[in-house]
C-alpha cells in the first residue's frame, strides 16, 4: 500500500481500463463508446483519463460545458467531443476547438444556426437531444416538425446524433417508465429520420442502461460512472472495480479529558474517561462535506472503523481512534476499492457515490498509477 504523506487522490489507470472492457463486452461490436469525463472526470483527473481512454480507441467524449471541452483539446485529445449543455455565450469557443454542441430548444437551435451561417459553416456537427421524461433538457415530441424546418433550411448543420437521458435505468421499480422512455425515443428518432432524410446516430443509453436495458444500446451508449468503478447496484458494482483511492495521515494525537470537546461549536464532547482522536488534514474544502461529520461517516485506519467526530472543519477532520492503535504519520483510508469504496462511505451520510467523488477539491494532490 502506498504510504501518504499528506491527502491525496490516488487514480488506478488499470481500473479504468477494467472497466470500460466489461462495459464494453455489454455491447455489439458495432455499438460506440462514449466515455463521459464531465466534472474533472468525475472528480479524478480529466485530462490523464481521456488521455489514457484515447489510447484505448474510445469513440467519442462527453463534457457538460465547453470550458471542460477546451481542457481536453489543450491536453492533446483529439476524439470527437460532445458539449451536453451548450450555451450561447460559448459558441465561438466551441467552433474554435472543433467541440460538437447539444441545441436542445428552440432558442439554442436558432442561434447556432444563425452563428454557423455567419461563421460560413457548411454541416457543422451538432446533436439533438429530445426529452422522454427526464425533464430537463431537450425538445419535445411534438417539436419535431419546426426542427426539421429549421434544419432543412440551413446547410450550415448537420445532425450527427439525436439522444435522449434516461430518468431512472437504476431502479428497476420504474422499469415500466424505463420502457415507454426507450419506446418514445424509438418513435421520435423514426419520424425525425424519415423527415430529414437521413438517419443520425441514436443514443439513450447510460452505465446502468447499457446493464439493465441491452436492447437500448442502439448505435452508442453513454457511460460515466461505470467507467470510475460504480455499476449503480451492489450486483454490477462487483464486476467493476473503483479507480480512485482518497488518502490522508495522521497529523496529531489527542487525548480528550471527560467532559472536554472536540471541534467547532462543541459538537463532540467526552462522556468517557478519556477519548483518543486522530487529526486528518482534508475538510469540507477538500470535499468531505459536514453531512459526514457527528459519526455519520469514517475512515479507516489499519482495517479498523474510525467514525468522525464533532463538526467537519474547512481543512480538518477529527476522527475517534480510542480502540485503534496507530500514531502520528500513519496513513488513513477515506476511501479506496478494496477497504472502504466511497459508494459505502456517501451511503452512510445518506448521498449517492456521484456526489462524493465529483466533489473532491482539485487542491487534493492527484497521483496518477499506471
Amino acid at each position: 500500500m502506498f504510504k501518504a504523506q499528506e491527502t491525496l487522490l490516488e487514480i488506478d489507470l488499470k481500473a479504468l481500463k477494467h472497466n470500460f472492457e466489461h462495459l464494453k463486452s455489454k455491447l455489439k461490436d458495432n455499438t460506440q463508446f462514449l466515455a463521459v469525463v464531465k466534472a474533472f472526470g468525475y472528480g479524478n483527473d480529466a485530462n490523464e483519463i481521456a488521455n489514457y481512454l484515447q489510447d484505448l480507441n474510445v469513440d467519442y467524449f462527453a463534457v457538460a460545458y465547453a470550458s471542460e471541452g477546451v481542457a481536453l483539446r489543450q491536453a492533446g485529445i483529439t476524439t470527437p467531443i460532445l458539449v451536453l449543455h451548450t450555451l450561447a455565450v460559448n459558441f465561438d469557443v466551441i467552433l474554435d476547438n472543433c467541440l460538437e454542441p447539444n441545441l436542445y430548444n428552440t432558442k439554442i437551435l436558432n442561434e447556432f444556426i444563425a452563428f454557423a451561417e455567419a461563421k460560413n459553416q457548411t454541416k457543422y456537427p451538432v446533436h439533438i437531444k429530445f426529452n422522454t421524461g427526464l425533464n430537463r433538457l431537450g425538445f419535445l415530441e411534438s417539436d419535431i416538425e419546426d426542427v426539421i424546418y429549421k434544419l432543412l433550411n440551413t446547410n450550415s448543420l448537420k445532425v450527427k446524433s439525436l439522444f435522449s437521458h434516461l430518468a431512472a435505468s437504476e431502479d428497476l421499480s420504474e422499469q415500466n417508465f424505463t420502457l415507454n422512455q426507450i419506446e418514445n425515443f424509438k418513435n421520435i428518432t423514426e419520424r425525425f429520420s424519415k423527415k430529414i432524410g437521413y438517419t443520425p446516430m441514436l443514443h439513450i443509453s447510460n452505465t446502468s442502461g447499457v446493464l439493465n436495458y441491452p436492447e437500448a444500446n442502439f448505435d452508442m451508449v453513454r457511460c460515466g460512472i461505470g467507467m470510475y468503478g460504480f455499476g449503480n447496484s451492489k450486483k454490477e458494482s462487483t464486476y467493476l472495480k473503483p479507480i480512485a483511492s482518497l488518502k490522508t495521515v495522521i497529523s496529531q494525537i489527542h487525548h480528550i479529558k471527560k467532559g472536554d470537546s472536540v471541534g467547532y461549536n462543541r459538537a463532540f464532547k467526552s462522556e468517557g474517561t478519556v477519548t483518543k482522536t486522530a487529526t486528518l488534514p482534508l475538510g469540507h474544502a477538500d470535499g468531505i462535506g459536514r453531512i459526514y461529520g457527528n459519526a455519520k461517516g469514517f475512515v479507516t485506519i489499519h482495517r479498523k472503523k474510525a467514525p468522525i467526530i464533532g463538526n467537519v472543519c474547512m481543512d480538518m477532520i477529527m476522527v475517534d481512534i480510542t480502540n485503534i492503535d496507530c500514531k502520528e504519520g500513519d496513513t488513513v483510508i477515506v476511501f479506496d476499492g478494496n477497504t472502504t469504496s466511497a459508494e459505502t462511505l456517501a451511503e452512510s451520510a445518506g448521498t449517492i457515490s456521484y456526489e462524493l467523488i465529483t466533489g473532491i477539491s482539485q487542491r487534493v494532490k492527484r497521483v496518477i498509477i499506471k
